[in-house]
């Protein structure tokens, strides 16, 4: 069996969410564009399309050099009488449906290896040896975007998110790649990111948008709070009986 990469999972998903747009974009007579960085002009997606030969020759360039993430605008606002849902560029119905079941059960189960193997059925890659809390929140946005290494241990409550939605029918997709032996501490955000291997989160720490990669061998947490000692020395001298002398 062939193994997934984050590369060729991004090309797929993209891949799909263009035809989509293309779709669309073509019944609502708007032009959607397709960028590989969050304020990029972009590309119109009806030129990437590969069921046509010049499509598929654009798509495949612009697929060329992946980017972790892309952005997706001209959508339009929700109030335009042509505006496009985003979330009808995603998953065809059903498959919403299901994943939508499978998250809402998941964050009943305890971090088992029966709750690896139902991530990996809703479409992530999970590796050996995995533990995920109760209540940790794996986006079902397009769960196969979200890979997680060996020995990794997410803690209670943590949010795994590979979308965001910026209003005004913009939104960005990516890619959030966990390594191997890392502690991901309860409560932490983690978006579209790289965390190599050997990273601890400390518990409630946000690190998406703010980092893109996160090193490997990194602790990472907001400023502990400030705790001023007592002056020992001063409270010594002032027991001292030959204080004053």
């Amino acid at each position: 069996m062939q193994t997934r990469t984050p590369e060729h999972v991004m090309r797929e998903v993209t891949t799909d969410i263009v035809l989509r747009a293309i779709k669309l974009a073509k019944k609502k007579g708007r032009s959607v564009r397709i960028s590989k960085t969050a304020n990029g002009i972009g590309v119109d997606v009806a030129s990437l399309d590969p069921r046509t030969v010049e499509g598929k020759a654009a798509l495949e360039k612009f697929l060329a050099q992946p980017a972790r993430h892309y952005t997706i605008s001209g959508l339009g606002a929700p109030e335009e009488s042509n505006a496009i849902n985003w979330r009808q560029l995603n998953l065809p119905g059903w498959r919403k449906m299901l994943v939508l079941f499978q998250v809402g059960l998941s964050f009943l189960m305890k971090g088992t290896p029966f709750k690896n193997k139902w991530y990996r059925w809703m479409g992530c890659t999970i590796g050996r040896n995995v533990e995920i809390m109760q209540m940790a929140w794996l986006d079902h946005f397009r769960p196969e975007l979200i890979f997680i290494g060996d020995n990794t241990l997410l803690g209670a409550f943590t949010r795994i998110t590979c979308h965001a939605y910026e209003g005004c029918g913009k939104f960005r997709y990516g890619l959030v790649e966990i390594g191997s032996n890392c502690t991901i501490g309860a409560g932490t955000g983690i978006g579209m990111i790289r965390i190599e291997d050997n990273v601890r989160t400390l518990p409630d720490t946000t690190v998406s948008p703010f980092l893109a990669r996160i090193r490997a061998g990194s602790v990472v947490g907001y400023d502990p709070p400030s705790v001023k000692l007592p002056e020992v020395t001063q409270v010594m001298k002032a027991q001292s009986p030959n204080a004053g002398e």
